[in-house]
């Protein structure tokens, strides 16, 4: 021992000693004791090795700036779901009431996790597989499930990319090639094609045009080369972004990221200049209270908010993990989550505004249409011209005159008038049409583009904002795959990311055959939806619970240099993993109630129809959900059986100035008395490490080192208590 080491003087002094070890240790020099003669594991230094792992410390890379960092995890939580899922859950559940449950459970479980995401990455410096190995061992394989899901999200999410490129470039042409439909030739004779006429300009041009889709699912129909082209493009395109790491993505972001925002406010104030786009936001925000009642309506508002964050997919972590450990992640947390939020409800704003403006064309057209019907009765004396009020003029009919003649038909021809056929042309009825997805983006917009001016210049716009979100989303997702594995097994960047690359295209070919559409269903509602939201379970319970609420408060105090609101220790220790819990059994269950099936477009009908997967789907769907959460279960067992190593028997305690790598904060008051050398355990100073550096996957965590007084191989912390004579 140093004689001018803090223990030497105390033992020459007549002072009572009240100090803990941990005190005591706090003030020595650091000392590595796997490079002195005090390891007792047997256990050699690899100097090399040791170097290594500082130096990839400190060379690991960094955002440029705080904007890009920023801009990197909006990129990533703002994506293709902000734009046509929440639109469709707010008008479906409730308009601006839907508001209220999700900016509550965005509160009570988004931000806290997300700002729990960016903690551990920022703290830990690694990607989900080292952040979770490190913070329990056991429950490592929540990192390498991460990684699957995210593997999974982005074989299907590139294909929408792929379709997005495709109509881009189909954009650059007046008219559009999806305003009018296709003339074909019977004989000599021109006709219209039959599926179009039956359906939509836009609908066969999606259907028909773009992926050339067969019947069912069993229908594999072969490869469409036109979707795989654009596949390949899209995968190209996210190569490049993420070839170079957070060198290249980060400086993609700033386009990526901030060009979403310019396309939906110009549509915003175009679509607000069009006739009926007040219509469509009126319908869209006025409340129905009553809906704010109904459990669904909270889980689909709970689903939205998990998904709309990115949590649980190992991105957020990734991108987090590249921060300095003083970054106040704390802002960034409530930053990202309210510009998400409010990047939804601009969105749907557009969406709506867009959409008012199709309802009243359509409703225009459905009224001219029955007009014509209501002629042909008066000429063929089946209706009498008393019904037609006075004042209606047949070539310039409203729709309020047309509503008033319907209801003079229906209340005088009541029993006869279902044979008449007549519609009642209600623009409530056409804004209560509810699109999503696809649904949304390639039929429902396209068509309202039709008829704006200068539509091929609109098309291009909207389709390059697609491009832009699912491409922010997409280098986030891979971010969740690259930056783990590359972490853990120490591959080279630029080789892995290609051969992830050529290989996910090459698997992602299952979803541009022509039954492809039916697979990207099934991969986006059953491949990540429940492993999901079993690894932010245990997440939360990793952290709260294993590693300790309260210990991960206080090195959060010591990292952001004040102390986190008691809300979010409430939050993590109770309400988030309660809140999860009821969000997963509401998801079985569903998963149980709602039989597993598919849109299908028959092409003779020219219409859709649910089918049901068939068996051999099925095995696929059910592979898919196991194959994810596979990970979790299988390290819990090889690390618990110790069948693979995950450094728990090796003792090499590394203590550095300020602070102590073995972990003790997490004791109770009553236990801290096996560290006291006075008999006065009032008087002693409470212990409070700081920052902690990252053990490896290999080596031991400080919470997975036994508490037990002799540990797995009899020395547990003796050590600490051994008097000074004995070492």
């Amino acid at each position: 021992m140093p004689k001018n080491s803090k223990v030497t003087q105390r033992e020459h002094s007549s002072e009572h000693v009240t100090e803990s070890v941990a005190d005591l240790l706090a003030h020595e020099e650091p000392v590595d004791y796997k490079r002195s003669v005090l390891n007792v594991t047997g256990e050699t230094w690899d100097k090399q090795k040791d170097g290594e792992e500082e130096l990839d410390a400190e060379n690991r890379p960094a955002w440029n700036s705080k904007l890009q960092y920023i801009l990197a995890q909006i990129g990533y939580s703002v994506g293709l779901g902000n734009v046509w899922r929440f639109p469709y859950l707010c008008q479906k559940n409730g308009g601006g009431a839907y508001l209220v449950p999700y900016l509550v459970l965005l509160i009570i479980i988004g931000l806290p996790l997300f700002f729990l995401e960016l903690a551990v990455g920022q703290r830990i410096r690694r990607g989900s597989i080292g952040v979770w190995n490190y913070i329990c061992p056991r429950l490592g394989g929540i990192g390498y499930a991460s990684c699957l899901v995210c593997f999974f999200v982005g074989l299907y999410y590139n294909v929408i990319i792929g379709w997005s490129i495709f109509y881009f470039f189909k954009s650059f042409q007046y008219p559009l090639p999806w305003s009018e439909c296709p003339i074909v030739k019977n004989g000599s004779v021109a006709v219209v094609e039959t599926e179009c006429e039956r359906s939509s300009a836009t609908t066969y041009f999606w259907y028909r045009e773009t992926l050339d889709i067969s019947n069912s699912i069993s229908e594999s129909g072969g490869l469409n080369w036109k979707m795989t082209l654009c596949l390949l493009v899209a995968w190209s395109l996210v190569g490049l972004a993420m070839i170079k790491g957070i060198q290249s993505s980060g400086k993609v972001m700033y386009f990526s990221s901030l060009f979403p925002y310019v396309v939906l406010v110009c549509f915003l104030v175009r679509g607000l200049l069009l006739r009926g786009a007040v219509d469509g936001i009126m319908h869209m925000f006025t409340p129905k209270l009553d809906k704010m009642l109904d459990p669904q309506v909270w889980r689909e508002a709970a689903t939205q908010v998990f998904f709309a964050l990115g949590l649980g997919f190992g991105g957020v972590i990734a991108f987090s993990s590249y921060n300095k450990q003083d970054n106040n992640c704390h802002f960034d947390a409530t930053l990202v989550s309210f510009i998400n939020f409010f990047t939804s409800v601009l969105a749907t704003l557009v969406v709506f505004a867009v959409l008012g403006f199709k309802a009243n064309i359509m409703n225009e057209k459905c009224v001219v249409e029955n007009a014509e019907k209501i002629l042909g009765y008066l000429n063929t004396n089946v209706l009498s011209h008393d019904l037609i009020p006075p004042h209606v003029n047949f070539s310039h009919l409203t729709a309020k005159d047309y509503n008033e003649m319907y209801r003079v038909i229906m209340t005088v021809k009541e029993g006869h008038f279902k044979e008449l056929g007549l519609d009642a042309c209600l623009l409530e009825d056409e804004l209560n049409k509810s699109v999503q997805g696809t649904g949304l983006a390639f039929i429902a917009f396209t068509e309202a583009m039709t008829h704006f001016p200068a539509s091929p210049f609109w098309s291009v716009m909207f389709f390059l904002m697609l491009i832009n979100l699912g491409l922010g989303s997409m280098i986030g997702t891979m971010s969740g795959i690259t930056t783990p594995i590359i972490d853990t097994f120490k591959v080279r960047k630029e080789v892995f990311t290609v051969g992830c690359c050529i290989f996910a295209f090459m698997v992602g070919l299952i979803f541009v055959q022509r039954s492809g559409n039916y697979f990207v269903t099934m991969f986006d509602d059953y491949s990540a939806t429940l492993p999901l939201t079993v690894v932010v379970i245990l997440e939360n319970i990793a952290v709260a619970w294993i590693y300790g609420t309260k210990k991960f408060m206080q090195e959060l105090t010591e990292m952001l240099g004040f102390r986190p609101y008691q809300f979010y220790y409430y939050t993590w220790k109770y309400v988030s993993p309660i809140c999860m819990a009821v969000l997963m059994t509401a998801s079985i269950i569903q998963l149980g109630v709602s039989p597993p099936g598919y849109s299908a477009w028959i092409r003779e009908e020219a219409a859709e129809k649910f089918l049901f997967y068939p068996t051999w789907a099925m095995a696929i769907l059910i592979s898919l959900i196991i194959l994810a959460s596979l990970p979790l279960p299988l390290v819990f067992i090889l690390r618990q059986f110790h069948l693979v190593s995950d450094g728990s028997n090796a003792l090499s305690v590394t203590y550095k100035k300020g602070r102590m790598m073995k972990d003790i904060s997490n004791l109770e008051d009553n236990d801290e008395t096996r560290f006291i050398l006075s008999k006065v355990p009032s008087e002693t100073p409470s212990p409070m490490p700081t920052h902690r550096s990252y053990l490896g996957p290999g080596s031991n965590s400080p919470m997975e080192m036994s508490s037990a007084p002799n540990g797995r191989y009899g020395s547990g912390y003796l050590l600490a208590s051994t008097p000074e004579s004995e070492l």
